[in-house]
């Protein structure tokens, strides 16, 4: 793991981070790692559901440990009372809060933004949900699934008269988690300047919205809706994903005037290298099917290895379809640091690294995702809870 020499760039913010699954807790593991405290707020009984999705050893998910690295597990009852009231002690204590539940609960608990104006002004307040705070669609259930759809990511997502594909990962939440790590970013720096916090309001489909490209200028402009086009991207030629004879993959982009023609050369095809019609982009679209039907039958006569090291002697953008395990086998994956190792019940267990890489001040995986609670009574202790106050509160079933 990393070893900074100097304090992370968030070092000295306290975050708490509320909800579950993946969207806020993606953001808090972003944060953590550059240096700010997460403390995270579980229910007491089963803690968040991710401890036990997917792929389980020893009772908890192998991604707990990744997505809740660097964080403090601290159990409270939201449903009591009591519970509420120490979590908004916490708040109180807190720069930012971070929170994914469905729009008006946090309000229900006495816990929304409006609580905290007079005794916490600094304070960033960060919702995430499926469709944002307000609007007419804000009270509907808003998993990743449903608001990549409505996003307009699934419809551009897929081949031509089939079903809209999705990727084999929660993106929504994942892409939703970053933009509120850069919304939390700003209004920091924000708050430098005026003293005063304010609420940073993330929407999972407006997160997947936000990639869209030139989807709704094209649309407003020409009247033209963008179709899915498989592995191709749609007026860019060429570029596609290619089946080799070893029945690998490998992507190949050779959509500048320059790099078409070396590409076509190394391919020996100089008639379309050197064809005027194809010699820009505009041409190589009409083209398209001429063009990736001669890539196609280059490609499937030669292992992928031959492809790439053709390619990229070439000087054209070539790269291989991996899976987890090509990427860890890969050198320069390893030299650039992805993967980090943590110890897990005396077990080695390899994470992958967050960036930004930043020279000076990099981020790091201090401890993997804690036991559920393991430090409630550390942080409660801080807001001065004893232990006969503590030990009230496990009778209670608060913690």
């Amino acid at each position: 793991m990393n070893q900074p020499t100097a304090p992370r760039p968030l070092h000295g913010l306290r975050v708490i981070e509320m909800g579950q699954l993946l969207a806020g807790p993606f953001t808090g593991c972003i944060l953590g790692y550059f240096g700010a405290e997460i403390i995270k707020i579980e229910p007491p009984a089963g803690g968040d559901p991710i401890r036990g999705w997917r792929v389980v050893e020893d009772g908890t998910s192998l991604w707990w440990h990744s997505l809740g690295r660097n964080k403090k597990s601290v159990t409270l009852n939201l449903k009591e009372q009591k519970g509420r009231d120490i979590a908004k002690q916490l708040i109180n204590s807190a720069d930012v809060l971070i929170e994914n539940f469905r729009p008006g609960t946090m309000e229900k608990w006495g816990l929304g933004p409006e609580q905290f104006s007079d005794a916490n002004p600094q304070l960033v307040y960060a919702r995430i949900s499926g469709f944002g705070q307000t609007g007419p669609y804000a009270q509907k259930a808003g998993y990743a699934s449903v608001t990549e759809g409505i996003s307009g990511f699934r419809y551009v997502n897929g081949h031509p008269g089939q079903a809209p594909v999705r990727p084999n990962l929660s993106i929504g939440d994942s892409i939703a988690g970053l933009h509120t790590a850069l919304g939390i970013t700003m209004a920091l720096l924000e708050r430098h300047n005026s003293g005063s916090g304010q609420v940073v309001d993330v929407a999972l489909y407006e997160a997947m919205f936000n990639l869209m490209e030139a989807v709704v200028p094209e649309y407003d402009g020409a009247g033209v809706i963008r179709e899915p086009s498989g592995s191709t991207v749609t007026g860019i030629v060429p570029t596609n994903t290619y089946r080799c004879r070893d029945k690998k993959y490998v992507v190949i982009g050779g959509n500048g005037d320059s790099i078409f023609k070396r590409l076509m050369l190394a391919a020996g095809h100089p008639e379309m290298a050197n064809n005027p019609a194809m010699a820009n982009n505009e041409g190589r679209v009409a083209h398209e099917v001429e063009i990736d039907a001669a890539l196609a039958a280059w490609c499937v006569r030669h292992p992928a290895s031959f492809i790439i090291a053709t390619l990229e002697e070439a000087r054209v953008p070539v790269g291989p379809i991996y899976n987890v395990a090509d990427m860890m086998a890969d050198p320069h994956f390893q030299a650039r640091g992805l993967f980090e190792q943590v110890e897990i019940n005396g077990k080695a267990l390899k994470i992958p690294a967050i960036i930004p890489k930043l020279n000076k001040t990099p981020g790091k995986t201090d401890w993997p995702g804690p036991r559920l609670g393991s430090h409630t009574e550390e942080v409660l202790g801080q807001l001065g809870l004893d232990a006969e106050a503590i030990a009230q509160l496990q009778a209670q079933e608060i913690i």
